[in-house]
């Protein structure tokens, strides 16, 4: 059995995986999910990947999968803990020296228009599950945004990155674009929206396992 590594993504929290890791828990998984210290506006990276493995502590057999902006923390707690397989979900694939802040004129990203928070990042997700995420979400005000992304290539650690088809805030299209060019292969994909671990965690969890 494997230890999931759950890094959520901006203004989020561990309470985004809540569905997921119930069911990987429920198949035997170690499943570790942290909150990021996002609304500490003195934490960059290093406070960020301290986090992570200070809930880590000694297990291994280690698999990280990094959410939206988590993408950003997982592949440093990769590298640094040597996991098995880092695993990035609706990702902001980040370059070497890029700041968050610059990533998304560095990839041309264009947000929906005409479409609320909710219908960008939940739609498909039940309606009392959105309601409740209202009340988990996060300011984020820490310092990572304009940080340089401090590795100076990939982790040597295998790569696996999983787009969502309905996603309409990373659409299909734009992240497959953008994994190809900053990572030279094509993503995987599956059903459900941006929040993939709310809409879809059972099929989340099989894809996961199927990793394995």
């Amino acid at each position: 059995m494997a230890t999931f590594v759950l890094i959520h993504g901006g203004g989020g929290s561990a309470w985004d995986f809540h569905l997921l890791e119930a069911e990987l828990s429920g198949r035997g998984h170690d499943v570790v999910a942290v909150n990021l210290p996002i609304d500490d506006e003195k934490a960059g990276f290093d406070e960020h990947v301290d986090a992570v493995t200070k809930a880590i502590g000694d297990r291994g057999d280690l698999v990280v999968l990094g959410h939206s902006y988590g993408a950003f923390t997982a592949p440093l707690v990769a590298e640094k803990r040597s996991a098995r397989l880092l695993v990035l979900l609706t990702p902001m694939i980040p370059k070497p020296g890029e700041t968050p802040g610059d990533w998304w004129g560095n990839t041309g990203f264009q947000d929906a228009k005409g479409l609320s928070d909710e219908e960008k990042f939940f739609n498909g997700v039940p309606a009392d599950l959105v309601a409740e995420a209202g009340s988990h979400g996060r300011n984020q005000v820490s310092a990572e945004w304009g940080q340089p992304w401090p590795l100076e290539k990939w982790p040597d650690v295998p790569t696996k990155v999983l787009i969502a088809r309905e996603d309409r805030f990373f659409t299909p299209e734009f992240q497959r674009r953008v994994v190809q060019e900053r990572l030279g292969f094509a993503p995987d994909e599956i059903d459900g929206s941006h929040s993939v671990p709310l809409s879809h965690p059972k099929a989340l969890a099989d894809r996961l396992e199927s990793y394995l």
